[in-house]
């Protein structure tokens, strides 16, 4: 684990990247990283998160910035600007039901090849997807999902990369910095080794690649 300071740990991320966002409705997203890919002009991004948060606010600044090429989400419900660029082709969003995306990321972390879901047979999500039976019940073959960077909004973190989360901000983090080539990491407290018990750390550090400093 390296301590990188913002402008480094951003110039890291290319152009056409995917990115897995933490946050829901922006809460437990990492506001100083998407600040500074706004600076920074990142083009053509892929962002997979739960939702596009509203304008003005987490992955919204991204949307209004025209930095994202695909949006795989949740739900993008409350911000108008993704849904009018979606209409507008300028977008690809992919939509998929909160506790599917959230295990299929999981199954990215875990090494597994995806899950099994009766969410979306009979309807139009089954298009172009394995379907199994078991027992008598169809279920879809939903793959894998994992990304080439994950941001994470940690609320402690040590000096080795141990983290901590903070309440509901917790949400896609640890899971998220599970299913990532490399995972950045921002968070707004930064403590000495063995402040966090053992118990409390929800991320462990051989997850972590780089902490943006506070400087």
């Amino acid at each position: 684990m390296k301590i990188v300071s913002l402008e480094n740990a951003v110039a890291m991320i290319p152009d056409g990247a995917s990115l897995m966002i933490g946050g829901f409705m922006a809460v437990g997203t990492p506001e100083r990283l998407i600040d500074e890919i706004v600076r920074q002009g990142k083009k053509r991004l892929t962002v997979i998160a739960n939702d596009t948060a509203m304008p003005g606010r987490g992955i919204g600044k991204l949307v209004a910035a025209g930095l994202l090429e695909k949006v795989v989400a949740s739900h993008i419900g409350l911000n108008p600007e993704t849904q009018q660029q979606m209409i507008a082709g300028k977008i690809a969003v992919d939509l998929i039901p909160q506790g599917t995306l959230i295990e299929r990321i999981r199954s990215g972390g875990y090494g597994l090849g995806g899950v099994l879901t009766p969410t979306g047979v009979g309807t139009v999500v089954e298009k172009g997807k394995q379907k199994v039976t078991i027992d008598g019940k169809e279920f879809l073959i939903e793959t894998a999902i994992r990304a080439d960077f994950a941001l994470v909004q940690a609320f402690l973190a040590d000096y080795t990369g141990n983290l901590t989360y903070a309440l509901t901000a917790r949400n896609f983090n640890p899971v998220m910095a599970m299913a990532a080539d490399k995972v950045i990491v921002c968070a707004e407290h930064m403590v000495p080794l063995g402040y966090i018990s053992p118990d409390h750390v929800a991320t462990p550090s051989p997850l972590v690649d780089y902490i943006v400093s506070h400087g």
